[in-house]
């Protein structure tokens, strides 16, 4: 039993700045962090994204440069989306040797070396002329499986344009699997996979649509990212299948929405948990300061300490340069 009022005050150990260094509990690094990044195909000129103030579709140069600047400031890793020129029902730039993607790897991979990991989203929403995941039926339903073929193939080519970690996001059942098969098959045995194992079919993801230009035509995504009310052992089963595919690491998507599913993640597995702070967690804080209505640096790294405290280990978010220095 703990000595209560008056000899118990917690207050003491919170009284000077100092103090409340030496004790706290959850601490932040740089290397914890993940830079999302935007490499747009045919512009000259690097594109702001009106609803995510500070926030750029790149060309090949700006993309370099905001890699540098990352890896400059300590952050852990990127992650890379392309955004191409052309898209068709079957997301073809999305393997292409000399697509967007794969040029942006090469371009980001040669300037950064190994001084910060360098790993690509494995989808094919950003490729698509529909904004879908993957291969529709004429019915206009996501075909799991054909869309697993499409999956390794990506992977493989992220994989031998130079991406050190690749990132399944479409949510298709077995996806971790056929891409493990696909990488060890063509000699990329040692690349590791970091599965978007609990993604959500969540509101939060708004302004990322704009950035990558992938919103669906039609329809949503509800039949493969989960439910929001969708009970926690639903996200619980899906990691547990991800690790028996091999996945390296798990994450979640959304993230302050779902740190209870961050703790749930970390409580149950024994491999590095990461958390997106998506698209929309990044608007709502640029919007509120620039109304003058928060403090903004205060709320951007309060927001991060407590998706660090639910127990992610690594977290990706768009302020990661910027909170990569202030560390």
């Amino acid at each position: 039993m703990s000595a209560q009022y008056p000899v118990s005050r917690p207050r003491r150990l919170r009284r000077n700045p100092a103090l409340r260094r030496m004790v706290a509990g959850t601490r932040l690094h740089a290397a914890d962090l993940i830079l999302p990044m935007f490499a747009k195909e045919g512009i000259t000129e690097p594109q702001p994204v009106a609803s995510m103030p500070g926030v750029f579709q790149h060309t090949r140069d700006s993309l370099r440069k905001a890699a540098h600047d990352a890896a400059a400031a300590g952050v852990g890793g990127v992650i890379l989306f392309g955004i191409p020129a052309v898209k068709d029902a079957r997301g073809s730039a999305a393997d292409d040797p000399d697509g967007v993607l794969q040029v942006a790897l090469r371009d980001v991979v040669a300037e950064v070396g190994d001084s910060i990991v360098v790993m690509a989203d494995t989808c094919l929403d950003e490729f698509t002329d529909n904004g879908h995941c993957g291969i529709l039926t004429p019915s206009g339903d996501v075909d799991n499986d054909l869309t697993l073929e499409r999956y390794a193939s990506v992977a493989v080519a992220q994989a031998e344009a130079g991406s050190q970690m690749v990132a399944p996001s479409g949510m298709m059942d077995g996806q971790v699997g056929v891409i493990r098969a696909a990488l060890d098959a063509a000699g990329h045995g040692n690349v590791p996979i970091l599965a978007y194992s609990a993604k959500y079919a969540s509101a939060f993801y708004g302004p990322f649509r704009d950035a990558a230009e992938c919103a669906p035509q039609f329809g949503d995504r509800s039949t493969h990212q989960q439910d929001p009310a969708g009970p926690l052992e639903e996200a619980l089963r899906e990691v547990r299948l991800d690790l028996a595919e091999g996945a390296d690491a798990v994450m979640v998507k959304p993230a302050l929405a779902y740190l209870d599913v961050i703790a749930s993640f970390r409580a149950e597995v024994d491999v590095p948990v990461a958390a997106y702070q998506v698209s929309g967690e990044y608007a709502m804080i640029e919007a509120a300061a620039a109304n003058g209505w928060v403090d903004r640096e205060r709320m951007i790294m309060e927001s991060l300490v407590a998706i660090k405290r639910a127990g992610a280990d690594l977290i990706l978010t768009y302020w990661a340069t910027e909170a990569a220095r202030r560390l």
